[in-house]
């Protein structure tokens, strides 16, 4: 019995290292004012009919602090290119030479920082509500296994383990905020 009560705890951790990797993802696309490759992820193109994502048909590159240059690998994907980031609608207007298009980042004024701030804290809490629903789901699963003639001791200890582990990446979650919301505060 007691195997049962390792494997959903088990389970709890690997779900949560998801939620919080996911959580990195997401605050990683919001833009302290730095240009990154990251600012076109998940952006697809129209490529002979098929949606494909925007680094199979193109080459990123950072020239500057506040420059993305896109350079498409064929001509003629010049101007799908163009309208695939208009429709991503991620704040930039690309500015498209015949050969490169170019997305200028333009410097962040304080209330744009106040609002980047509330997208990372809006992103963690997301993150919270994913792992307190995953610890819901494993402390189910005690109690049914409970149920099912697991005895109180090993079932409360359980529970007090998940809660633990789900402390320990709330953590996590508040710590990357705080962590960006210095990045995009900084000047």
């Amino acid at each position: 019995m007691t195997g049962s009560i390792e494997e959903i705890i088990d389970d709890v951790s690997s779900h949560m290292k998801k939620a919080i990797l996911h959580l990195e993802t997401e605050i990683s696309k919001i833009r302290a004012g730095k240009a990154t490759p990251m600012v076109v992820d998940g952006i697809h193109v129209e490529y002979y009919g098929n949606p494909t994502p925007l680094q199979q048909v193109a080459n990123v590159t950072i020239p500057d602090a506040r420059t993305v240059s896109i350079q498409p690998w064929e001509k003629n994907m010049l101007g799908p290119i163009e309208k695939a980031i208009m429709a991503a609608n991620i704040g930039l207007t690309p500015q498209n030479d015949g050969n490169f298009i170019r997305l200028f980042l333009p410097p962040l004024t304080e209330e744009r920082r106040k609002d980047l701030v509330k997208r990372v804290y809006a992103e963690g809490e997301h993150a919270k509500v994913a792992i307190r629903n995953i610890r819901r789901d494993a402390i189910e699963g005690v109690k049914k296994l409970q149920k099912d003639g697991l005895s109180e001791d090993i079932a409360k200890d359980g529970e007090t383990r998940i809660q633990g582990i789900t402390d320990k990446n709330i953590g996590h979650v508040d710590q990357h905020c705080k962590d960006k919301e210095k990045e995009i505060m900084t000047v």
